[in-house]
């Protein structure tokens, strides 16, 4: 249906939105099922009929990395070219606060998953956890979780674990871990900020660091306080600001804190009054 379609004023606004900017993820849905409600809420506003049809994805619209359903924070989106910007996210550095449980492991190492083992942990002490931390500071090797979102054979190792084929672990990888600090200590609950590149898994992190105290651990609860320049506090529009107008405004104030791209061809001009919906 795409082509010279003649849209209203906040349509047109909404197709000529580009760039990065930040929502607050919730816990519980998926990173995707976010992105849908969002594209669902802007084009409701915008007044324009997506007929049910699903492939005809009238919006260019993606996340700059996944965030577990149960996890809660920053997720970065990129809206009209900003979309091609997203890789450089998901290289980037994020920061997340995370709050383990000592003396129990699960199978997806998270809140979610099955307890597969349980360890006394009334031994360790504070000192104990910080001296830990030390060794999973810098460049570290850490092998991905079973549960997670990477794929093998184009489907995700979640999904073939949840079908109860047998999934091999992944090889350990390097991984950057920039900072790393205890702010709470009430056993058997630990409170961790982490600062870390791409392809880090926090939850593998909080099972290591069990491990390694002679107990086991896994993470009760994630929030991604940051990912590149983009902050919770500051940046991540929560639902209700998922307007078509607050998102222009957010634009605008987040192109500031973005490297500068080397070079933006000037795009061509549509006829005003008229905007050209792309189909994905």
């Amino acid at each position: 249906e795409a082509g010279g379609v003649v849209l209203g004023k906040s349509a047109e606004k909404l197709f000529s939105l580009s760039g990065l900017f930040a929502v607050y993820k919730p816990k519980g849905p998926t990173s995707a099922g976010v992105l849908n409600l969002l594209k669902e809420k802007l084009l409701a506003e915008a007044g324009v009929q997506t007929n049910g049809n699903k492939r005809n994805q009238v919006l260019k619209i993606g996340h700059g990395g996944t965030l577990d359903s149960a996890a809660a924070g920053v997720l970065v989106v990129g809206i009209g070219k900003g979309t091609k910007m997203l890789r450089t996210m998901l290289a980037g550095s994020k920061k997340y606060t995370a709050i383990g449980l000592l003396g129990k492991a699960t199978d997806t190492l998270d809140a979610t998953g099955k307890v597969t083992e349980e360890k006394p942990y009334d031994q360790i002490t504070k000192g104990d956890l910080e001296n830990v931390l030390q060794k999973f500071t810098g460049d570290i090797m850490q092998v991905p979780p079973l549960y997670s979102a990477l794929k093998k054979d184009g489907e995700r190792l979640s999904t073939l674990m949840k079908r109860g084929e047998a999934v091999e672990a992944k090889p350990a990888r390097r991984v950057r871990v920039y900072s790393l600090s205890l702010q709470q200590f009430q056993p058997p609950l630990f409170t961790l900020d982490v600062e870390c590149g791409g392809g880090f898994y926090v939850r593998s992190l909080v099972s290591d660091i069990g491990k390694e105290l002679s107990t086991c651990a896994t993470m009760q609860e994630l929030t991604r306080t940051k990912q590149g320049p983009f902050t919770l506090e500051e940046h991540a529009l929560h639902e209700d600001k998922w307007t078509i107008d607050e998102i222009a405004r957010s634009l605008e104030h987040c192109t500031s804190l973005l490297p500068d791209e080397p070079s933006h061809k000037k795009l061509k001009t549509e006829h005003p009054g008229e905007t050209a919906v792309s189909c994905e």
